[in-house]
């Protein structure tokens, strides 16, 4: 069911609590995929590393081979956070006068801790992986962090976008204003004065450019992104959760916050059910698992539901992906 899922997609979210197997499922799904003839982008927003650990290598942030036709991608957040302000920083210089450089500085040091900082990198960087990858692969399957995060992230688009929307506005009558003044004779040199003396770096005309092209560029990346995530026919969301009260609460309340977001939830994925037939312990612990998949089914009963199995050894490397690949199949 889930492997019909993303063989109808051309992106593939897997969320859910931590520690339910989301870094397993979601490099089983691409590994099948890339089996399948596709050309697929595994990406890991996850700042636990999780992705590196369980293929048995290094994965940074630019692609990497993993199988034949399954490339990579890790986000590092700090990183994803210090370039980002990196390139907002570039921008700024290029847009103030030399002699305001040091209170660009001020403002991003202040700026790295500021909260939301990291969702808006985060959101940057996976707006461009979307935007490119989508060009380059068949299926990007992406492997989130935990819950209460992706909710988060998945909401971001169209606020960003709202954001930047108010921002060109706001700027568009501040540029008519200045013309306005301009005009009538009535800066009296306060434009010059703002550059400084002999400072040739921009006049107001071209910083107003630079600034709504800026503008529109990120207006562009993120309404780019609200519209693949908002379109069913080419992203669904899938979550996966362990058969426990509180994965399985936590799961109902990330339904719901990506519903409101506007995001397809096609898929939930109980990962590491105990067998019946393996003792009494297990058993029993399986009577329970029950209990707890009857409330998710009352509380989620349209959405198509797979279970894969408690095993008995770890999961690693291309085998131990391969393995869990083929459960997949057989499962669904």
């Amino acid at each position: 069911m889930l492997l019909t899922l993303a063989a109808s997609r051309r992106v593939l979210f897997l969320g859910g609590k931590g520690g339910v197997g989301k870094t397993t499922v979601a490099s089983a799904v691409a590994y099948a995929q890339a089996r399948d003839g596709r050309r697929v982008l595994l990406v890991s927003t996850d700042p636990a590393h999780n992705l590196g650990h369980l293929w048995q290598c290094r994965i940074g942030p630019e692609p990497r081979p993993l199988a034949a036709g399954l490339d990579a991608v890790e986000i590092d957040p700090g990183a994803t956070v210090k370039a980002h302000l990196g390139q907002v920083g570039d921008a700024l210089r290029k847009l103030m006068p030399p002699h305001l450089s040091g209170e660009v500085d001020r403002h991003l040091a202040l700026s790295r801790d500021a909260p939301g900082m990291l969702e808006a990198a985060l959101l940057e960087r996976i707006a461009g992986i979307v935007q490119q990858g989508l060009r380059s692969h068949d299926l990007l399957v992406f492997d989130t962090a935990p819950s209460g995060h992706t909710a988060r992230l998945m909401a971001l688009p169209d606020m960003m976008a709202a954001w930047t929307d108010g921002l060109l506005r706001r700027q568009a009558r501040s540029e008519r204003f200045g013309v306005a003044l301009r005009n009538l004779g009535g800066d009296d040199g306060v434009a010059a004065r703002a550059l400084g003396e002999g400072d040739e770096a921009r006049t107001p005309g071209d910083r107003d450019q630079a600034i709504r092209a800026m503008l529109h560029r990120r207006r562009h990346l993120f309404g780019d992104l609200r519209d693949v995530l908002a379109d069913a026919t080419a992203t669904a969301f899938a979550i996966v959760l362990a058969a426990e009260r509180l994965p399985v609460l936590e799961t109902i309340e990330l339904h719901a916050s990506l519903v409101r977001a506007g995001i397809h939830v096609g898929a939930l994925v109980v990962n590491r059910r105990s067998p019946a037939d393996a003792g009494a312990f297990l058993a029993e612990r399986r009577v329970q698992e029950e209990i707890h998949l009857r409330a998710l089914r009352e509380a989620l009963p349209d959405i198509p539901l797979q279970q894969l199995p408690l095993l008995a050894g770890d999961v690693a490397g291309e085998a131990g992906v391969a393995a869990i690949a083929d459960l997949l199949a057989r499962s669904g």
